[in-house]
C-alpha cells in the first residue's frame, strides 16, 4: 500500500511540474509586451524599458522560470501587476470564497446524486426511473449560465428571496456573502448531480446483475439489504473518478457561474486577470487549479485502493502475486 501511495504521489508531483512548465511558457508566448500594455500606448521607450527591468522581463526566460518555480514551491507567486498586492494572498482569499459555494454544493450534490442513482437503478424501467433519468438528461443538456439565469429570475426577481449578485466584490464581508451563496451553490448542485447520478445508476444496475447479488437474493436476503449493503458500496468504486472530476471542477473555480452572479471567487478573479493581463495572478491560478485536480484524483485513487483489495493485488509485482495465489 505504501508503495502504491508513493507511486501516486510521484505521478502527482510530475504532473504538477509539467503543468507549471506549460503554464509559464504559454504565458510567456502570449503576443504583445506586458510593459507596454501596463503603461499604455503613449509610454516612452525609456519608460517601457525601465518597467521591463523592474519586472525582470529583460532576463533569460529559463532563468525566470527557475526563479518563479523556486518561489512557487514556497508559496510565493510574486506581486500582482495591477494592484501590487501579494498574489498568494489574493488567490487564497478568492479560493476561500469559492469554497463557500463549492463545499455545500459538493456535500448536497454528491449525496443527492448517489441516492437518486441507486434509487433509479433499483426501480429500473419504472416511472420513477424514467422521471429521474429524464431530469438528469435535461440537467446535463442545459448550460450552467442558463440554469443560473433561470434561478436569478425565479428567486431574485419574481420572488426576491436571495440577492442576484455580490455588489461589494472581494471586499464583501462574510455576512454579505452568505445570502449570495445559495443561488450559485444551487446552480452547481444541479449541474454536477446529473453526471454523478447517471454514472451511479449504470454502475448499480451492473452490480444488481452480478452473481453475488443474485445469489444473495435467492438465499432470501432482503432486497434492500442486498442493494445498500452489498451492491451500492461496490457500485461506488467506478463512480469515484467521476466524483473527483466534479470536485476538482468545483474547487478549481467555476468561471461561468461566478461571472453570472458576480461572485468574487477564483473563477471571477481569473476572468478579471485575463482582461487586465495580470500574468502572475493567471500563472498562480493555473498552478492552483492543477494542484486541485491532482489532489482530487489522488484522493479518489487512494479511496479506491483502500476499498477494493483486488486493485492492490493488481499493482503488486508479478512474482509476489503468484506467491500469494499459490498460498491461497
Amino acid at each position: 500500500m505504501a508503495r502504491l501511495i508513493a507511486i501516486r504521489l510521484g505521478t502527482g508531483l510530475i504532473t504538477l511540474f509539467l503543468a507549471a512548465f506549460l503554464v509559464f511558457f504559454a504565458v510567456q508566448a502570449l503576443p504583445g509586451d506586458v510593459a507596454e500594455q501596463l503603461l499604455g500606448q503613449n509610454a516612452t521607450p525609456e519608460a517601457v524599458e525601465t518597467l521591463r527591468q523592474q519586472l525582470g522581463l529583460d532576463t533569460n526566460v529559463w532563468a525566470r522560470f527557475v526563479e518563479w518555480l523556486g518561489n512557487a514551491v514556497t508559496g510565493d507567486f510574486g506581486e500582482s501587476l495591477v494592484t501590487g498586492e501579494s498574489v498568494s494572498a489574493t488567490i487564497w482569499g478568492a479560493f476561500g470564497r469559492t469554497l463557500l459555494i463549492a463545499v455545500p454544493a459538493m456535500v448536497v450534490g454528491i449525496a443527492l446524486a448517489l441516492l437518486l442513482g441507486v434509487w433509479a437503478a433499483a426501480r429500473r424501467g419504472s416511472r420513477t426511473d424514467s422521471s429521474i433519468s429524464v431530469l438528469a438528461l435535461v440537467a446535463m443538456s442545459i448550460p450552467e449560465f442558463v440554469v443560473a439565469t433561470v434561478l436569478v429570475l425565479l428567486f431574485a426577481i419574481l420572488v426576491p428571496v436571495f440577492p442576484a449578485t455580490v455588489l461589494s466584490g472581494p471586499d464583501a464581508t462574510l455576512g454579505e456573502l452568505l445570502p449570495a451563496v445559495v443561488l450559485p451553490a444551487l446552480t452547481l448542485v444541479i449541474s454536477m448531480t446529473a453526471y454523478i447520478l447517471r454514472a451511479m445508476r449504470s454502475s448499480t444496475i451492473d452490480g444488481l446483475a452480478t452473481e453475488y447479488a443474485t445469489t444473495a437474493t435467492l438465499k432470501g436476503v432482503p432486497r434492500r439489504t442486498v442493494l445498500w449493503r452489498h451492491v451500492a458500496p461496490t457500485a461506488l468504486l467506478p463512480v469515484l473518478p467521476v466524483i473527483s472530476i466534479n470536485v476538482a471542477w468545483l474547487l478549481g473555480g467555476v468561471v461561468v457561474v461566478e461571472s453570472v452572479f458576480n461572485y468574487p471567487g477564483l473563477g471571477k478573479l481569473m476572468i478579471d486577470s485575463v482582461s487586465t493581463r495580470d500574468l502572475p495572478v493567471l500563472q498562480a491560478i493555473a498552478v492552483l487549479s492543477a494542484l486541485v485536480y491532482v489532489t482530487a484524483n489522488l484522493v479518489a485513487d487512494l479511496l479506491a485502493l483502500a476499498a477494493d483489495p483486488k486493485q492492490r493485488t493488481l499493482h503488486q509485482p508479478r512474482s509476489r502475486r503468484r506467491t500469494e495465489e499459490v498460498a491461497r
